[in-house]
This record gives C-alpha cells, structure tokens and sequence, in this order.
C-alpha cells in the first residue's frame, strides 16, 4: 500500500475518533435530579412488570401479533397489586437487597446478603430458588450459583433484580459491578451474572448517558468478548444497523441463532427460553428499537415474547432514569403512584422507601469514589469499567434430548442413557386434602402430568433420595416439602465420563400414601452435540 493511503486512512480514523462524542470523566446534577431520576428507575420497572403481566410466557418462540392488544390505564397497576402480587417479584427481590445493603452497609458481605435472600419468606422460582436452597443448605456464594450444583446457573434471575445495583452506583460501573459480583453468583454464573452485570450497567449509564445506544454500549464495556452473552448482544447491534427500522427481522436472526435454552430443565428442548442472553437480546432490541420513546421501546420489549414482563420492567427502568419520574409520560405514571407508598408483599418496603434507600447509597458510593456531594447537587466521577473475568457455563455439555416421562416415584425409580450428563425435572408433591379417587389415580399413574394439591406453606416433611450411578452411591438428595425451602429438580449430574450410565432413585423415607415425587422428564447430556438419532431406554 503506498505511503499516502496509509496517511489519508490513519487521518481519517484519528478524525473519527476525534470527532465522536466522550462520556464526561464527572457528571453534575442536582440532587432533586439524582432523586427523581432513581424514582424513575423504580417507577419504570414497576410499570414494565405490570405492563408485561397478561402475557408472561405465553409467547414462547413466537412474537406477540400487533393485533392482540397490550392494555393500560388508569387503576391497572392496583389491579394486578390486588390480583397477583407474586407478578412484582423483580421488584421486590431488587427492594430486599437495597434493604439489605441499608441495614448491613455497602460493604455487606456475599455470604451476609445471601443469607437475608434465602430467607425472605416470599415465593421464589428457577435460579432465584436454586439459589435460595443451595444457601439453605450450606452451599454458599459462588457455589450457589455455579452451574455444577444450579441447573439454572444461565437463567434471567439476577438480570430482572439487579436493576437496584444502577441506582445505587449512578454512573459508576466499576462500582456496579463490585456490588454485581457479591450478589449475583448467589444465585447465577456465567451467562446468567453476565445478564445482570449488564442490566446493572444499564441502568448506571443511563445517569450519565440518555442515547440508548449509548447507555448499551457503555454497559457491554464490561462483558468479556468470549462470552456467548457478549456474542448474542453483538449481533443484536450488528442486525439493528443492518435493519435500522425492522425489529422483527433482528428478532427472527436473534431466534434462529440464540433461540435454544441450555440449562434449564424446563426450557430444554422446548420453546420456553428462559435464557439470559436471549431475553436480554429482547431488551437490547426494546431499547434500539425504541428510540428513547418509553411507550414504544416497552412495546416492542413485550413483543419479543418469552419473559414479556421481566424485559419490559428492564427497559421501562432504564429509560425511566433518562427520563427521572416527572419525565415519564403521566399516562404511564399515575397508575403506578397508587401503589407507591404500598409495601410489597414478603417485604416492608415501598417504592417510596426504597427510592430513599437508593438515594442514600448513591450518596455514599458518589463520596467513596472521589466524588463531591454539596448542598444542593453531586459531582459524580464517571469511569470506565474493567472487563469481568470470563465464565462460561455448560462447558463440553450439550443437551441430546428431552425425555418426557410424566412418572411417579413411590420407592425406587430407575434408567439407563448414552451421554455425559443428566437432570430430572421434577417435584415432589402432596396427596393430602385431594379426593381419595383422585389419590388413586395418581398412585396409579393416571394423572399425566395434570397440577394437584401442594402441601401448606409450614409442611415439616423432608424427602431423602438416594441417587445411584453405575451401581454407587453419588448423593442423597434432601427435598423438603416446604415451598420456600424446595429443591427444583431431584437429581442432577454434570461432567460425567461419556458413555453408558445406569441412574436409580431410591426413597429413604417414603410416605407414599401422603407424598410421591413426579418426575416430568429427564434430559441427557453429551460432550459434543447431538446430530444423530439418539436411542434410550
């Protein structure tokens, strides 16, 4: 190449880079600014959970057809606060740790903080309650949430509750993601922290940032390049700038390509996805697409189907700190203001209080890191985060199929597959206050995989399973009845030498007449993928 090309295109890249806007090393707002834009956070969020709520999963691999509409107004968050208070679990497992780090301080401890989260009484699901009995059970951070012992290592949990973590850290990310680290791998790992480092940073940016591109490039900062969760938002971006006014074809591409769930046992194999990176994609595309447009942006979040509520709420939050709570539009904000000095349930927190809470650390994390609060507003250092150490989940383990069984373990249970892994998808159940003909049914296995009566809340009863694998004894697995302390799956075994393997469940302390364990499906395991007809007994 001669010497003159060389010239002309290092001149033009120093003139890009020259030329394309910085993010300030500090940023000045008053505080009334710093509070109404952490009001906007929790408001936003609050709005996008119950915007989202009628259609929750139940567009799984398909988008929501404009046709069928998506309703607000006036009195419909009270609605769902009546109706359904377990919608609001993103918001109040976020108010749990804000009350955490307002009681234990900001250095609070993962262990600390793990052990006030699995011990809120309010119901849990997938990582949140893997987690939840991992702590329980003396397994304690990051082992509660590395995929070996949490089959959901790679779920949305911490993604839709680390929405707290921008508030506290308003743009500080390093920051962020110090407090990401402590109380994200209580109940996730690899692409399932990495989904709630980035909601963290998200919501970080958006103090300093108001461009959505902006805030999303400023929260991947941060997420190593190697991973599929940096991977999966990268093509989003990639497909946004090749179809700048198309969301459905970058969602179609992000499906084709991303669209398989991994780890949790009730998405594998089926059109649930569950899956971080793939639901974070679903926000990424919200807030491209959207174009800072609240109403909008949420829309199309919502429409991406799959977790319809959770990624609006992401969304929702986000542009509701751009905006701050007098900023969002009042049609979307006065619905959301009858509930706001209410306490959510499981918690004494209102969004009122935990606005102040939010308030308070951001205060103190703008001092701890060399910023400036004075009377009437903050100076608030802005810098650049470190790339996160990479994890990566589910290594040499792709799943080869689903095993549907719709069975029942009474005393002893027992198969046989090819592979290097398997988790049973199951629980155990309650026979007590059931019709005695229906008890027979399911003695019987005549019920398929129908719903029946759970125990009360307070049951004591503890199921001890004995899991043997090629004729030794691998684990006993310890299943309490009580909702909040249940284990999700019965069984699970990564990492296996590939190969033949003999598993047999065997009961310890059976109560058949009371109590079965139902085993929904099974799902095998290779070290290479699945390309072949794969045969099982």
């Amino acid at each position: 190449m001669r010497q003159s090309s060389i010239i002309a295109i290092l001149t033009l890249v120093l003139a890009a880079s020259c030329s394309a806007p910085k993010t300030p090393e500090s940023v000045t707002l008053s505080k009334d600014a710093l509070m109404d834009k952490i009001k906007g956070g929790w408001a936003g969020q609050t709005i996008g959970v119950v915007y989202g709520a009628p259609t929750e999963f139940k567009f799984c691999g398909t988008i929501i057809p404009e046709e069928i509409p998506i309703g607000w107004g006036e009195g419909y968050v009270k609605h769902w606060w009546d109706r359904k208070p377990g919608l609001f679990d993103d918001v109040y497992n976020d108010l749990t740790f804000a009350e955490a780090f307002e009681q234990l301080g900001l250095d609070a401890s993962a262990n600390n903080l793990a052990l006030r989260f699995a011990y809120a009484p309010y119901h849990l699901a997938h990582a949140n309650q893997a987690g939840r009995y991992n702590v329980r059970q003396g397994i304690m951070p990051p082992e509660s949430g590395n995929w070996l012992n949490n089959p959901h290592a790679d779920d949305l949990d911490f993604q839709i509750e680390a929405d707290f973590i921008g508030l506290m850290a308003p743009g500080m990310l390093p920051e962020a993601l110090d407090i990401a680290d402590r109380v994200g791998h209580i109940m996730n790992s690899g692409d399932g922290f990495y989904g709630g480092a980035y909601v963290a940073g998200l919501y970080s940016a958006a103090f300093v940032e108001s461009d959505p591109a902006k805030i999303v490039d400023m929260a991947l900062e941060a997420i190593p390049v190697e991973s599929t969760f940096r991977q999966c938002i990268d093509d989003v971006i990639k497909w946004h700038r090749q179809y700048p006014s198309d969301w459905k074809a970058t969602w179609f591409h992000v499906l084709k390509k991303w669209g398989a769930d991994t780890g949790c046992p009730k998405g594998v194999g089926l059109s649930f996805d569950i899956d971080a990176k793939l639901n974070s994609a679903y926000v990424t595309i919200g807030l491209l697409y959207g174009g800072g447009d609240f109403g909008k942006s949420m829309e199309i979040a919502t429409r991406c189907g799959q977790d319809s509520d959770c990624n609006p709420a992401t969304v929702g939050g986000v542009l509701g700190v751009v905006y701050g709570l007098e900023g969002i539009p009042e049609f979307w904000r006065e619905p959301v203001m009858e509930i706001w000095d209410l306490d959510f349930e499981g918690t004494d927190v209102s969004l009122e209080k935990g606005s102040r809470y939010s308030y308070n650390h951001a205060l103190k994390l703008i001092e701890k890191n060399g910023g400036e609060v004075r009377e009437n507003e903050v100076v608030i250092p802005v810098s650049r985060p470190e790339v996160l150490p990479l994890e990566q989940n589910f290594i040499h383990t792709y799943p080869l199929m689903r095993d549907q069984k719709d069975a029942w373990l009474r005393d002893t249970y027992e198969f046989d597959f090819s592979g290097n892994g398997f988790v049973i998808w199951g629980n155990l159940v309650c026979l007590r206050g059931i019709t005695e003909d229906y008890a027979q049914r399911v003695a019987k296995k005549h019920v398929g995989s129908e719903v029946f009566a759970m125990a009360e809340e307070g049951d004591p009863y503890v199921a001890e399973i004995e899991v043997w694998i090629d004729g030794a004894l691998d684990q006993v697995s310890i299943l309490p009845m009580k909702g909040t302390s249940r284990k999700l799956e019965p069984a699970w075994k990564y990492c296996m030498e590939e190969g033949r393997h003999n598993v047999k469940l065997v009961w310890r302390n059976p109560k058949p007449d009371t109590y079965l364990l139902r085993i929904n499906a099974i799902e095998y395991y290779g070290s290479k993928p699945n390309t072949d007809t794969y045969y099982h007994n």
